[in-house]
């Protein structure tokens, strides 16, 4: 299709403000380009031309040309930052020859650190490694979340990506919840402070041609999840507030406001037994016209979570629309409710023809979606996506996971690692003195440098044990990449860990992607250490001492699981008879 892009159109001219030059482009669109500035597409990373057989969606050629949709939120990675930002500058080539040539926001979920989940977070290939936002809870440092956030930008930006679908700010009072390892833990003024300075990083003192635009998660709060399920699944599609601490999560909401956040998304999850109609928070008026907008003063864009109209599969199973509260209506009536709620854009969704029949058959008006295509745009030329719709490859390779910011990240996962138990006062267990025969379990024994290292555990003088937190493995779909259930540990896991312990001193360094019930092996284990995403390298040189551990834990850790049940879904430091409080973290000093 010939582009009809022309610099004769005042939403050209650099010389007007984004309202401005959006209020001329939108005068000059379709219901149709109108219709695909409000869906936020995924792609995954490769061939455009190639249709998407993970969400059984479109290629992303043809989600440009023919659905118009030109926000897409990208799954997988490159081998390098120059084949990134190469696949990008393809892309927006696509769009230029499309309508009014309108470039693409090319957006992602977290893809600094080491958990992957396809609709979560993504391990850092090409970009520097950091741990999970946890961790950053662990060290409290808003100096350094912001720091951290800024490198985000400059790697995103270099590669072409401008929009991030995080921080996560919601609070982690649930310990069972599948999605609290991406949290900055469960106390609401920590999360506020540390929410708002990772919003700063990514934006600047406010939004430009050099942000990335910030989208804050999940409002107004998801954490307290009935049981500790996840409202992806109809049994998780319950939040509760049995304490009535409504407010405390909304506090860290509060603060992102406060910081310039450029958009929000609302969670899946239906509030039960509030003064708030029982359905989907981004369906709930209420919720995001009344608080959000009015009460709250947001007016950026709300992006509603993924796959709220139409149902799909996902590796091989069932996954229907996370329609709760509304499953009756229409694909026509989600979208109508959607919007007249104060959605902007639909995430996940590639249904643009439906919106367009929406407003055709009367369910919703042209006028209310001209006010969402105009915030859309107004963000698009702030962030100057028309004026630079391409990067420069061969500076990206340059910009990308510089020595410094690869060094920053490995400082940050090892200060952020939590010591918890270490022998005695009179002989603590670490750090471990060079010289050692080590046995090392579940890593790689190549980084305990000037070490030896042994297959047998009855020969040596220490083990290292890396395990993850307890859970229970889901079986088909996009379950698999839920960690949920149970925090015990099984009696067959216990007996392993136990049954080393008592064959040689062992140091047990648990991944802390959910509160762990480590009361089984306090007493045996030589020292226990918690880290939050950390290479086996990072691990080793804290053990040895090269690095001291210095996080304090960002939540409190059960004794049994009769406590996480006691524990109020919706309340912070609620957890009775904690093994380990917030705040614990031992010092090699100590």
């Amino acid at each position: 299709m010939t582009s009809t892009t022309d610099s004769r159109f005042p939403f050209q001219d650099v010389t007007l403000s984004p309202e401005q030059r959006a209020d001329d482009l939108l005068s000059r669109l379709s219901l149709e380009d109108k219709a695909g500035l409000l869906f936020v597409g995924i792609t995954v990373f490769g061939d455009p031309k190639e249709a998407n057989t993970m969400f059984q969606a479109p290629s992303l050629e043809s989600t440009i040309s023919r659905l118009r949709i030109n926000h897409i939120y990208v799954i997988g990675d490159a081998e390098s930052a120059r084949e990134f930002a190469q696949w990008h500058n393809t892309a927006q080539d696509i769009a230029a020859g499309v309508g009014f040539g309108i470039p693409i926001t090319f957006g992602t979920d977290p893809r600094h650190g080491f958990h992957f989940n396809p609709g979560a977070s993504a391990a850092a290939k090409v970009f520097s490694q950091w741990p999970e936002h946890l961790g950053f809870g662990a060290l409290r440092s808003e100096e350094l979340v912001e720091r951290y956030a800024e490198i985000i930008r400059r790697e995103y930006s270099a590669v072409g990506l401008r929009l991030a679908l995080h921080p996560q700010i919601d609070l982690a009072t649930e310990p069972r919840w599948a999605r609290l390892n991406a949290t900055f833990g469960e106390d609401p003024d920590l999360v506020a402070g540390l929410g708002a300075a990772y919003i700063r990083g990514l934006q600047g003192p406010a939004l430009g041609t050099e942000s990335v635009s910030a989208m804050a998660k999940h409002f107004p709060g998801g954490g307290p999840q009935k049981d500790g399920e996840d409202p992806h699944f109809a049994y998780g599609k319950e939040q509760v507030y049995p304490g009535g601490r409504w407010d405390d999560h909304l506090k860290p909401f509060i603060a992102a406001i406060e910081a310039g956040v450029s958009q929000m998304m609302p969670y899946y999850g239906m509030p039960v037994g509030t003064e708030y109609e029982e359905v989907g928070f981004a369906f709930n008026k209420a919720i995001i016209t009344d608080l959000l907008r009015t009460k709250l003063g947001f007016d950026g864009i709300v992006c509603t979570d993924f796959g709220l109209v139409t149902d799909m599969e996902m590796f091989g199973a069932p996954f229907p629309a996370r329609a709760w509260g509304v499953e009756q209506l229409s694909t026509q009536e989600r979208i109508a409710r959607l919007f007249d709620a104060g959605c902007d854009q639909l995430g996940g969704e590639f249904c643009a023809p439906e919106l367009v029949s929406t407003v055709r058959n009367g369910l919703l008006t042209e006028d209310r979606i001209d006010q969402s295509a105009r915030r859309v745009l107004i963000e698009k030329f702030t962030l100057g996506l028309f004026d630079n719709r391409h990067v420069d490859a061969d500076a990206a390779e340059l910009t990308v996971a510089t020595d410094e910011m690869v060094q920053a990240g490995i400082d940050t996962q090892q200060a952020s690692m939590t010591l918890l138990t270490n022998g005695s006062a009179d002989a603590p267990a670490l750090p471990l003195p060079r010289g050692l025969k080590v046995y090392a379990k579940n890593m790689d024994g190549a980084a305990f440098d000037g070490c030896e290292v042994v297959d047998d555990p009855s020969t040596a003088d220490v083990a290292v044990l890396r395990i993850a937190a307890a859970y229970e493995p889901r079986t088909t779909g996009f379950e698999l990449f839920m960690h949920a259930g149970s925090l015990d540990y099984t009696d067959v896991e216990c007996d392993e860990i136990l049954a080393l312990c008592a064959t040689v001193p062992t140091i047990l360094v648990v991944n802390l992607d959910r509160p762990a019930i480590l009361t089984p092996f306090v007493d045996a284990a030589a020292a226990i250490i918690a880290e939050y995403g950390a290479t086996d390298r990072s691990v080793a040189g804290v053990l040895l001492g090269d690095a001291e551990p210095k996080g304090q834990l960002p939540i409190d850790l059960p004794r049994s699981m009769a406590s996480v049940v006691a524990n109020k879904s919706d309340t912070p430091f609620d957890m009775p008879d904690a093994l380990f409080r917030f705040g614990h973290g031992l010092r090699y000093r100590d």
